[in-house]
């Protein structure tokens, strides 16, 4: 498998780097991508040290730089260096300008506006970070979701990555043996959604995850007697209380975000 050093180079936070990345390298396979984030890029001295590293690690550099005199030093040294550099967004702007007629204005992180929308989506995702694992039921009311599945049914970053749209986002994990705290049967803001998978898929990722740390993978936790019944007790709590169901067995993240944000969208045209 081929192996490439990915530097993400950013005056911002970098998250429209990530996106065009992810974007491009679905394009291919049989690659291992290793990712390395430089955010907030904003002086030749910081430059100079993030550079360094780099020439430790070449592969393929990826800019969004806005000020001049930044990628006019980017540029020369990854050169003069043998590194590749690539700027994410010019032709798009170059694009854009030779349409409108007008010429850009040279503001880092100007695609990241600090509007309402944007402090919004930090405050999300503020509240989704600290309402992880069953964490803060206390505030569980003022959530736009809730979670609710056995370990490993991809909760977290599930969570995560709706609280990047703007949705606050709670998560509980459900386990036969300790019922969850009763708050979670009456609230009223936000949707709980559960989430299942086969007993298969699951037991393995539990297993792969017992690896990685290195623990025993012969437990209760990987029983599929256990698993079953886990799953069981799940699927009768959402049943018992009306809570709509996704099977991640064979959806990716962004495919469960999705079907639980159009969820979100029925359910307020429900009560428009």
């Amino acid at each position: 498998m081929n192996e490439l050093h990915l530097h993400l180079l950013s005056d911002s936070t970098g998250e429209t780097l990530e996106v065009v990345a992810k974007a491009c390298l679905a394009q291919f396979d049989g690659v291992e991508i290793l990712r390395h984030f430089w955010p907030m890029v904003r002086s030749e001295g910081h430059l100079d040290r993030v550079l360094d590293d780099i020439e430790r690690r070449p592969g393929l550099v990826l800019y969004t730089l806005v000020n001049s005199n930044i990628r006019r030093e980017l540029e020369q040294k990854c050169r003069r260096r043998g590194i590749h550099a690539v700027s994410a967004l010019d032709p798009v702007v170059d694009a854009l300008s030779a349409v409108l007629g007008q010429q850009a204005k040279a503001r880092p992180g100007r695609q990241h506006a600090l509007d309402a929308a944007y402090f919004a989506r930090v405050d999300a995702i503020q509240f989704t970070i600290a309402h992880d694992d069953g964490i803060g039921s206390d505030n569980w009311e003022e959530a736009d979701i809730v979670l609710a599945g056995v370990s490993r049914t991809s909760k977290t970053p599930t969570a995560i990555y709706l609280a990047n749209r703007g949705y606050k986002v709670a998560n509980i994990p459900l386990v036969p043996e300790a019922p969850p705290p009763a708050i979670l049967f009456g609230l009223k803001h936000p949707m709980v959604v559960g989430l299942t998978t086969g007993s298969d898929r699951l037991i393995q990722i539990r297993r792969n995850r017992l690896l990685s740390l290195n623990q025993s993978p012969e437990t209760d936790y990987v029983n599929l007697e256990a698993v079953n019944a886990e799953l069981a007790f799940a699927r009768r709590l959402f049943a018992d209380n009306g809570w709509p169901v996704i099977d991640v067995t064979r959806r990716s993240i962004e495919e469960t975000a999705f079907a639980i944000v159009k969820l979100c969208n029925e359910r307020v045209d429900a009560h428009a």
